[in-house]
C-alpha cells in the first residue's frame, strides 16, 4: 500500500510539513522511492540497504605507513628497541635449509672443522658481538640493518656474504667475524666474501 507525498509544503492543523520530492513511501517496507532531476532514470534508496552501517564504527585508515624514524643512538634502549620494530631482522640462510644452534666456546677453547661446526660458530659469532649486526631491535632502532650469510668452505677457507647496512665499515665486520672463527676453529685460515665489492661503501650505502 503506497502513500503519495506532494512535491511542495503543505498546512497541516498546527504543524508545517517540509518540502518533499515527488515519489513513494512504502511502509511496510520502510522504502522511499523518488524520482531525481536526471532524466527518467529511477534512483532509489531503502533503510533496509544501510543495516550494515554502524555509527560507532571505526573508519578504515588507507593513509600509507610512516616512514621509518630511527632513534638517536644517545636514546635509552627502550627507545631504540622501538623503533627498531619497525624493520625486520636480518634472514639467516643456510644452504642446507636447516637451523644451525649457536656453538659457544670458552675462552681458548677450539673445535675441529666440519661445515656444521662452522655455521655453529657463526651463529655464536650473530650473538656474541650482537652490536655489529641488526639481529637486534635496539640496533635497528639506530639503522643497523646489516647481517651475514654462511655460503661455502672451499677447504680451510670460509665463504660468507654480507648484507644490509652497516654502522662500521664493510672491510672491519669481514675482519671481526674472521678474527672470531679462526680462534675457535684453528684448522680454518681465511674467512671471505663472495664478492669483493660487497666490501665497498658504495655497497653498504645502497643496502637497506
Amino acid at each position: 500500500m503506497h502513500q503519495s507525498f506532494r512535491s511542495t509544503a503543505q498546512k497541516t492543523s498546527g504543524d508545517d510539513s517540509l518540502p518533499l520530492p515527488r515519489g513513494l513511501f512504502d511502509e511496510k517496507n520502510a522504502r522511499f522511492d523518488c524520482v531525481l532531476a536526471r532524466g527518467p532514470k529511477l534512483y532509489s534508496s531503502s533503510f533496509s540497504d544501510m543495516q550494515n552501517f554502524d555509527d560507532n564504527s571505526t573508519p578504515i585508515d588507507s593513509s600509507p605507513p610512516l616512514p621509518f624514524q630511527a632513534a638517536d643512538e644517545n636514546d635509552d634502549q627502550q627507545t631504540k628497541s622501538t623503533a627498531g620494530t619497525a624493520l625486520p631482522a636480518p634472514t639467516i640462510f643456510s644452504p642446507d635449509g636447516l637451523p644451525h644452534p649457536a656453538i659457544h666456546l670458552p675462552p681458548g677453547e677450539t673445535i675441529e672443522s666440519s661445515e656444521d661446526n662452522v655455521q655453529g660458530v657463526l651463529q655464536a659469532c650473530r650473538e656474541e658481538i650482537a652490536s655489529l649486526f641488526g639481529y637486534l631491535a635496539e640496533n635497528r632502532g639506530v639503522g643497523i640493518t646489516g647481517g651475514f650469510d654462511y655460503v661455502d668452505m672451499d677447504g680451510p677457507v670460509v665463504v660468507i656474504e654480507l648484507k644490509g647496512r652497516f654502522w662500521h665499515e664493510r672491510t672491519m665486520v669481514l675482519a671481526r667475524v674472521k678474527n672470531y672463527v679462526l680462534h675457535r676453529i684453528p684448522e680454518i685460515i681465511d674467512v671471505v666474501v663472495e664478492d669483493v665489492a660487497s666490501l665497498s661503501n658504495e655497497a653498504n650505502d645502497d643496502a637497506v
